[in-house]
């Protein structure tokens, strides 16, 4: 019966603006992220890598860096292991899509029309592999955009080219009220419908499974985290394809390849004592695989000195990346507020009034700093003495 190796959205050469200096190491633990998945697919001696979209994280690579890929694809090839791969909504189909500029199967050393290394577009939607009894379907456009659900009308059920029908999306599966809109978008009527036995999906970096009729389907996640505020990545699927008493299973079971972590802390401003102290307790969690994401919460003490920046700075080199932001709130003002016609309470008010824009905006940094300001506002208003001007 078929194995399979499910991956998705390995954004190789993803240009990770988010982790700054670190963008280079992530791009680095991505491909080695796939190299572990190649591995594993060897040492599980699967039949089929599916690639379910955006393996490049744009078509504008280097060709050095469609080769190294291809590399790997080779390796599969060598051990009689098939690959296909659809482009997604990043390596898009598009005419100037990576798979036009480079023959990703002559790259990776497959003769003419060996089909062990294939590519499916929409004028290639399908591979028959007769030694497996399987059939792959790619639901592919040549828009980032899909005109229409990539399932609209699609099913396998009367293909009789195989016993075994395999999928491939990239996309959203429709979630009324969370999943609305999307570049590509079905639904869970057209997953039931398309007579598949196994839907394999790319767009959602988090491991997701489910059953639509006589249809299982799956997102396998990233490999490797592509964003510092993702979690549920990190794993490839291995999907076992069976039949008992002429009824058909699907298996599905995760495997990890990926390395980077992702941890967010809360901090009560009361509890951090001194900044000396919050570096200290943060600096015995160091790991070099994991992104920290720390918060300042709860109500800042007027004697707390905390500067994010020096915090972040004494920090790095124990972790991917680290950040911290302070979120915590000025105590409130003793008493009545200052009149509104006086420089205090109109300084006071026309503070809190930004504060809460700039959090029904969701922005932090900005909510942060105005808070901050209204902290050292309130103290300068009080007592001159006890706030330094640098």
């Amino acid at each position: 019966m078929p194995r399979l190796l499910h991956m998705a959205d390995v954004h190789l050469g993803a240009r990770h603006h988010d982790l700054g200096e670190a963008a280079s190491q992530q791009r680095e633990r991505q491909f080695a992220a796939f190299r572990r998945a190649i591995d594993l697919a060897l040492e599980e001696r699967v039949d089929v890598v599916l690639v379910a979209g955006d393996l490049f994280d744009s078509n504008q690579q280097p060709r050095r860096s469609v080769e190294r890929a291809a590399a790997e694809f080779k390796r599969l090839a060598g051990a009689g292991v098939r690959a296909v791969v659809i482009p997604g909504t990043h390596d898009v189909y598009d005419p100037a899509s990576i798979y036009r500029v480079h023959d990703l199967a002559a790259l990776a050393g497959q003769k003419p029309d060996a089909d062990v290394v294939v590519v499916l577009t929409p004028d290639r939607p399908d591979v028959v592999f007769p030694s497996l009894d399987l059939v792959v379907h790619g639901r592919v456009f040549a828009t980032k955009r899909a005109p229409a659900s990539p399932l609209k009308g699609f099913s396998a059920a009367a293909d009789d080219r195989a016993h075994w029908r395999v999928g491939l999306v990239h996309g959203s599966l429709r979630v009324p009220g969370k999943v609305d809109d999307d570049d590509v978008l079905f639904t869970e009527h057209e997953v039931a419908a398309s007579g598949l036995d196994y839907l394999a999906l790319g767009h959602w970096h988090s491991f997701r499974q489910g059953v639509q009729g006589d249809t299982t389907w799956a997102y396998a996640g990233a490999p490797e985290p592509v964003a510092v505020d993702q979690d549920g990545s990190g794993q490839v699927l291995l999907v076992d394809l069976s039949e008992t008493q002429g009824r058909k299973y699907v298996s599905i079971v995760p495997r990890e390849v990926g390395r980077t972590r992702f941890r967010k802390l809360d901090v009560d401003a009361a509890e951090v004592g001194t900044q000396p102290a919050l570096v200290e307790r943060l600096h015995a969690m160091a790991d070099p695989d994991l992104v920290l994401d720390v918060r300042i919460t709860g109500v800042e003490p007027d004697d707390l000195e905390l500067q994010e920046d020096e915090v972040e700075r004494q920090l790095e080199g124990g972790f991917l990346k680290v950040r911290v932001r302070n979120l915590a709130v000025p105590p409130p003002v003793e008493g009545d507020l200052p009149p509104p016609d006086t420089i205090a309470g109109a300084f006071i008010r026309d503070l809190e009034m930004h504060i809460a824009e700039a959090e029904a905006a969701e922005d932090a940094d900005r909510a942060a700093e105005l808070r901050e300001s209204l902290r050292l506002g309130r103290i300068l208003l009080d007592d001159p003495t006890r706030v330094t001007v640098a």
